[in-house]
């Protein structure tokens, strides 16, 4: 069964989160900050990262860019899901190992879809 982590300060954002990649076969962990979700990738290296920008103790950009530096942080498909939408804030994203980019509000279709697009769905 293939490996989601979702990482968001909102517990609402996680919850519905959980519920669709629940439904795309997904094991699911959750982590508040890009801290805890860097202590879960060393424990347990996931298949994919769901990653909200706007964190507390550390954000999504500084997560992503100490994610790929580990032995097999290369390895897990990060999905970027953030309310920040200007061109910036994605070229930054994708420059420091991003897949893709949803933005929020987010529904199924849209997770489905990027998911597929990255190959995980």
């Amino acid at each position: 069964m293939k490996h989601c982590l979702i990482v968001d300060d909102s517990a609402v954002i996680r919850k519905v989160a959980r519920r669709i990649l629940e439904t795309l076969s997904f094991r699911i962990s959750e982590a508040e900050d890009g801290e805890q979700a860097l202590t879960l990738c060393r424990a347990d290296m996931p298949d994919a990262v769901l990653l909200d920008w706007n964190m507390p103790v550390m954000d999504g950009y500084e997560f992503l860019r100490e994610l790929r530096r580990l032995p097999t942080g290369n390895r897990p498909k990060v999905v970027f899901c953030t309310t920040e939408n200007d061109v910036g804030y994605i070229a930054r994203a994708m420059h420091a190992g991003a897949d893709e980019y949803i933005m929020k509000p987010f529904d199924k279709e849209i997770v489905t879809a990027k998911f597929q697009e990255v190959g995980l769905a």
